[in-house]
C-alpha cells in the first residue's frame, strides 16, 4: 500500500469517529451519571494507546498483534526494531521490511509525518532531528523475522534528540524497553 493511500486512510480514521459520535438533536449526551458507563469507560491513557495501535496498524501496514516492536538507546544513537512474532509469518516480516525501508527514506529526508500520524502528535525530538538531519544516519538492517533501523550520529544535539524520540516511542508504544543507554546488540 503506498503512502498516499495510507495517509488518506488515516484522515478517514480521524473523521469517522467524530461523525459516528454525533447525536441526534434532543438526545442526552451526558452519560456521566450512569454507573455502567463510568465502569466501562477506558482511561484516557488506555484510549490513547488503543489509538496508537489502531493508527499504527494502518500507517505501518502490519498488525501490532502479530509483531513486536522494540526501541533501543545506544551510545551512538539507537534502533527501531520490529519483528513478526511467528517465524513462519513471512507476510508480516515482509511488511515490516517494506515499512522500515520507507521510514529510513523519510527520516533521512527529515520527514517525520508517519510518527505524527501514528501518535496523533509531533513526537518529541523530531523537530531537532529534522533540523539536524545531515548529522544523523539511518540504516536498514534485516533480521530473521523483520528489520531494524540503526540510527547513528556523532553530533551531541542530534544524539539528545534521538534519545528523546526513542524514549517517547518506548512510552507511547508501551514496549517496556529500558530508557537507559545499553550496548549495541
Amino acid at each position: 500500500m503506498n503512502s498516499t493511500v495510507r495517509i488518506a486512510m488515516m484522515f478517514a480514521a480521524f473523521i469517522s469517529p467524530a461523525i459516528a459520535q454525533q447525536r441526534p438533536p434532543g438526545k442526552n449526551a451526558d452519560m456521566s451519571a450512569c454507573p455502567m458507563h463510568t465502569q466501562q469507560k477506558p482511561s484516557s491513557k488506555g484510549q490513547h494507546h488503543e489509538g496508537v495501535v489502531q493508527r499504527g496498524d494502518e500507517v505501518m501496514g502490519f498488525s501490532h498483534e502479530k509483531t513486536t516492536h522494540h526501541f533501543r538507546l545506544y551510545a551512538d544513537g539507537g534502533a527501531i526494531e520490529a519483528e513478526a512474532n511467528d517465524a513462519k509469518d513471512t507476510t508480516s516480516r515482509d511488511e515490516i521490511r517494506s515499512h522500515l525501508g520507507h521510514i529510513v527514506t523519510m527520516f533521512s529526508a527529515g520527514d517525520f509525518s508517519a510518527p505524527m500520524l501514528i501518535h496523533a502528535q509531533n513526537p518529541p525530538g523530531t523537530e531537532e532531528m529534522k533540523r539536524l538531519r545531515d548529522a544523523i544516519q539511518y540504516k536498514l538492517e534485516t533480521t530473521e523475522k523483520g528489520a531494524r533501523i540503526r540510527i547513528t550520529t556523532k553530533d551531541q544535539d542530534a544524539l539528545r534528540a534521538v534519545y528523546e524520540f526513542l524514549r517517547f516511542q518506548i512510552s507511547d508504544h508501551q514496549t517496556g524497553d529500558t530508557t537507559e543507554i545499553t550496548k549495541v546488540r
